[in-house]
């Protein structure tokens, strides 16, 4: 089967199906950013950091964190450019390169949003991340095709309100998955 770039799945969810190979993405939900022929690049919207906040990431950038930076979690966003830092977010979309991912979502990964972010005064809804999962040329297809990933569309809820430990179960079940009953056991007619 071949994917055609109609079939590119940029701004939908990746949900790991379960005995997936790779621990880095055991039960993980992930945001598909970017998708086509050259590959994807996600972002896990379930994993944090565990000994990480807000405010450890503003004092190493030389910022000054707002009262409360302490309880930003700081989110393990996949096993890629683990040194970078991403900012999944709602609206507004002016931040400097802000890449819009679709009508609600963006990403950003200038100073500008840390600054504003740092101040208390960024957007609503946000996430930050270090790092980045990615798939070369062909390599998330052949994972959806071998049964490694649901995809979904992107929900919101799923990735800015519902607490982290929920958001694999959660996304499964919006899809009318009862979590219980899936299996890693590809099917093919």
């Amino acid at each position: 089967m071949e994917f055609k770039s109609s079939d590119f799945f940029k701004g939908q969810l990746l949900i790991a199906m379960p005995g997936l190979p790779d621990a880095n993405f055991d039960q993980t939900v992930t945001l598909l950013c970017e998708h086509n022929d050259e590959g994807a690049i996600g972002i896990v919207l379930n994993r944090v950091h565990p000994s990480l906040s807000g405010k450890d990431i503003f004092e190493e950038l030389e910022l000054k964190p707002y009262s409360g930076a302490e309880n930003i979690p700081v989110h393990i966003g996949g096993p890629v450019n683990i040194n970078e830092i991403f900012v999944l977010h709602g609206p507004p979309f002016e931040w400097e390169g802000c890449y819009q991912i679709n009508p609600t979502i963006g990403m950003s990964n200038t100073m500008d949003i840390l600054v504003a972010i740092s101040g208390g005064s960024g957007p609503e809804s946000y996430i930050i991340s270090l790092g980045c999962a990615g798939w070369g040329p062909g390599q998330l297809e052949s994972e959806i095709m071998q049964n490694t990933w649901l995809t979904s569309s992107v929900l919101e809820e799923i990735i800015f309100d519902i607490p982290l430990e929920e958001r694999w179960e959660a996304a499964v079940k919006r899809m009318g998955i009862d979590p219980t009953l899936l299996t890693d056991a590809a099917g093919h007619a």
